[in-house]
């Protein structure tokens, strides 16, 4: 099956819907206008509310939407993992020991060449201030014998001060030849997991699909009705409900993205393009029949909170029986 025509899997857990993969995230965000929200926390950052990951979480309506139009399936993922024979279990330990032994022995190959690189130096160094002080000694020594030759005037005790000169530079080329020689390492042990205090990284998927004990074939379902038999999703299943898929379904119909609107008064978050590219035109509020009354002071609130938030308030009435959506805007027009 090509990527075209592959099915996203939704996979439910208490009746929401998740998406684990990344590439079935891009798919449904740049060809379905549907975004979601992401709520995994990622490793290593501070803040956690900033920058999430996986899984996206789906809104009811979104998921309904994506069943609807034949791109998704529902996939009860609890379910979908039997329980693992010896075999499964002795496969998969042996592939996490072999990921950690391989790990292990590229560490303590770097810990040794380090260690190499680090001696060499110190070797290096050390032989200079050797070599530096020994000199230095020989020249005191030097001094002194021509000294006291002098006050003798022996030429014969001269020569012989003056000689040790040359016998200290041989003697210190030789010592640094012989220190210079390097000094055999002793091999890694057999098993570098034994007895070893280098940390090492267990890798869990995402995902868990590529388990070998992971069978989606028997719990998935690719229409509404058919998950709601089986008992792992129940959306929608009130007249209230069904509104607010219709309205979204004809919203989206047109072109528009919908996030979240709960914390601007309102169902959801109108967008003419990706909420990454533009800011929300609407705050949308779905009202169940098109004949329901409301408030004046209703219209007024989302008037003057729409324009609070530089949005215009959407009212949208659905009939049921028709299944169709109409819609009003609202718009504090400033003027009194």
């Amino acid at each position: 099956m090509s990527a075209d025509t592959r099915l996203i899997p939704l996979r439910v857990a208490n009746k929401t819907a998740y998406v684990w993969d990344v590439d079935d995230i891009a798919a449904i965000r740049s060809k379905h206008h549907i975004c979601g929200v992401l709520t995994g926390t990622l490793p290593h950052l501070s803040q956690q509310n900033v920058f999430l990951g996986v899984p996206l979480v789906l809104m009811p309506e979104e998921a309904v939407l994506l069943v609807e139009i034949g791109a998704a399936v529902l996939i009860d993922d609890p379910t979908a993992y039997k329980q693992p024979t010896a075999p499964q279990l002795q496969h998969w330990s042996q592939e996490q020991q072999d990921s950690i032994k391989t790990q292990l022995a590229h560490a303590e190959t770097k810990v040794v060449q380090e260690s190499k690189q680090a001696g060499r130096a110190m070797s290096e160094e050390a032989l200079l201030k050797r070599k530096a002080r020994e000199e230095r000694k020989r020249a005191q020594a030097s001094a002194k014998a021509a000294a006291e030759a002098a006050e003798d005037g022996d030429p014969s005790a001269l020569l012989a001060a003056a000689s040790p000169l040359s016998t200290a530079a041989s003697s210190t080329e030789q010592d640094t030849r012989i220190s210079a020689t390097p000094e055999p390492t002793t091999s890694l042990p057999e098993n570098p997991q034994k007895g070893s205090s280098i940390p090492y990284t267990v890798v869990i998927p995402a995902s868990s699909s590529s388990l070998e004990w992971y069978d989606a074939d028997a719990c998935t379902y690719t229409t509404i009705e058919s998950a709601k038999a089986a008992g792992i999703w129940d959306y929608p299943s009130n007249l209230s409900q069904r509104a607010r898929c219709g309205v979204f379904k004809d919203l989206w119909k047109q072109g528009y993205f919908m996030g979240g609107g709960i914390k601007f008064g309102g169902e959801y978050l109108v967008y003419p393009g990706d909420p990454l590219r533009y800011h929300s035109h609407f705050t949308a509020t779905v009202i169940e029949s098109p004949v329901a009354s409301l408030r004046p002071m209703e219209i007024v609130a989302h008037g003057r909170l729409g324009t609070a938030t530089k949005k215009a308030h959407l009212l949208c009435g659905w009939d049921d029986e028709k299944e169709e959506a109409s819609y009003i805007s609202i718009e504090w027009a400033g003027f009194g």
